[in-house]
């Protein structure tokens, strides 16, 4: 409601379903007949051409519109997406960084985007290439010997090592190392991805150990289990706490020394590229986020680039295809020996590989240092910022290019929670921190800024942090949190949703809408 000196307006919101803004017989395109005949002239196309059996027997419920309508629409929803080209994303083990625009320019070219994977091989060399290249790139910056860029996300290229694994150790007739070591601190994927391949998961609690794997841990679950169930343990360097596993040298020995085998989660390798290696601290395999760290597009869903990475005794059983380089110069696909198979067309996901291609090449081995190291520089900036106004579990050392923060001191103090600061960051125009991740840490906010952000960006997204901290020490500064706008939205019964999923639009439905709305 908005007023002026003696008029009254009342804003109605427009219907948000396209569904619901159509009317019956409205038309977005006039589409004459081929030919441009019209009338009982024009030739018998569409539904005469179908066979009876296949064709429909009722109208497609499509929302009818103007073009116009569709159009506004479309673009009206775009203005109310959050993204990294429009504000601060410090979404924390997510990565949210800039996709630099050149990435763009060159997956759009059309002689690249319109290759086709299952062309003849002679007719791809430059697809080749570029799959050869980055393949080479990547085992060079992650210390592995062989990589496939073939797993479509991050979480396949988790369960095709997982795979990778089982498949290793069934060839060696070690059919009783049945589990699979995970810190508390994993991400939550690790577990899902071991036990999906057939693993038993074995939880080793790091929480009461500075959130640091020890080789005092690692014995204890070596005693618990027996040395000769154990096939491995799945780890990330630095930890989803944002800080560095210091015993990992140490770790990796005795696992060997079990004939165990270490797999690396690479979500957090924007913290090391160019600075350490995986292979070098003794990991046997890893999967590489190129969201996170090779600025390839994240977020809506997919399609996403997982690139599997392994030593050579697990190289036989890599995903097919590879990209091989013959002698003559020239490249074609090859299947691993012992391969786990396929786990979906293809080889990679082209035109996001291409992107990493761009960014690896834009920045050389010196500019993929300087990555980590202002990831790491930016993340410390934050941590010593909001150190002394939030609780932050792994203060007494640096953290690595992500933070973990806890809002139980404004819990207990006033009630705001993680949620309520969220919110009010939102209400900020930021984008939130992870909520509540790591599991292990009590009102979790999980904060990476990535390297992309300027110091002025940083410094303005704290001072909010530092404000809300100062307001939630009061009854009275909390409840005005609370009365920020997007506070006031009521909490989505997220459990039931997903249980109770209904996300078909039906015309019952739109007519109910029609008649609430009169």
């Amino acid at each position: 409601m908005s007023k002026t000196p003696g008029i009254e307006i009342t804003v109605h919101e427009e219907p948000t379903l396209i569904f619901e803004k159509g009317r019956a017989g409205r038309v977005g395109a006039q589409v004459n007949p081929i030919g441009g005949h019209s009338g009982s002239a024009a030739p018998q196309i569409g539904a005469a051409r179908i066979p009876a059996a296949l064709a429909r027997s009722s109208e497609l419920p499509l929302p009818e519109l103007q073009e116009l309508e569709v159009v506004r629409h479309y673009i009206g929803l775009s203005r109310k997406q959050f993204g990294i080209d429009t504000g601060f994303y410090p979404l924390g083990s997510c990565t949210m960084k800039y996709n630099p625009k050149i990435n763009e320019a060159v997956a759009y070219n059309y002689h690249l985007a319109a290759v086709h994977p299952y062309q003849p091989e002679d007719t791809l060399p430059g697809m080749l290439r570029v799959l050869h290249d980055v393949q080479e790139w990547l085992a060079d910056v992650s210390g592995m010997d062989v990589v496939s860029m073939h797993p479509a996300a991050g979480s396949q290229g988790e369960f095709a090592g997982m795979l990778i694994f089982k498949r290793y150790f069934e060839s060696r007739g070690e059919h009783q190392r049945n589990v699979m070591l995970v810190p508390d601190s994993a991400h939550g994927t690790n577990p899902a991805s071991a036990h999906l391949a057939g693993f038993e998961v074995g939880e080793i609690k790091v929480r009461e150990h500075g959130g640091i794997m020890t080789l005092e841990l690692l014995e204890a679950a070596i005693q618990l289990y027996g040395e000769d169930k154990i096939a491995g343990i799945m780890l990330t360097n630095p930890s989803t706490l944002g800080t560095f596993e210091e015993n990992i040298l140490p770790v990796a020995r005795r696992l060997h020394e079990i004939g165990a085998l270490l797999y690396y989660d690479g979500a957090n390798l924007n913290a090391l590229v160019g600075m350490a290696r995986p292979g070098d601290m003794g990991f046997d395999l890893l999967h590489i986020n190129t969201h996170k760290t090779f600025s390839t597009p994240h977020g809506g869903g997919g399609p996403g680039v997982g690139p599997i990475g392994v030593k050579k005794h697990l190289a036989p059983f890599l995903p097919a295809p590879l990209v091989e380089k013959t002698a003559e110069g020239s490249y074609r696909y090859v299947t691993p020996e012992q391969s786990i198979g396929r786990l979906k067309l293809g080889c990679g996901q082209f035109l996001l590989i291409l992107r990493a291609w761009v960014y690896i090449l834009l920045h050389g081995p010196e500019g993929l240092r300087r990555i980590s190291e202002y990831a790491i520089l930016n993340a410390n900036y934050i941590q010593a910022r909001l150190k002394d106004a939030y609780d932050i579990p792994y203060a007494d050392r640096p953290c690595m290019h992500e933070l973990v923060a806890s809002a139980s001191r404004q819990k207990s103090a006033s009630g705001i929670r993680a949620l309520d600061i969220a919110k009010a960051l939102l209400n900020a125009g930021y984008h939130a921190p992870t909520t509540y991740f790591p599991l292990i840490v009590e009102e979790a906010l999980m904060i990476e800024p990535t390297e992309t952000e300027s110091p002025e960006t940083i410094e303005a997204f704290c001072r909010v942090l530092l404000e809300i901290a100062e307001k939630a020490k009061t009854a009275e500064g909390a409840e005005e949190i609370r009365r920020l706008p997007n506070l006031q939205v009521k909490h989505i019964d997220e459990a039931g949703a997903a249980r109770n999923l209904n996300v078909r639009w039906t015309p019952e439905q739109a007519a109910k809408s029609t008649e609430a709305a009169v």
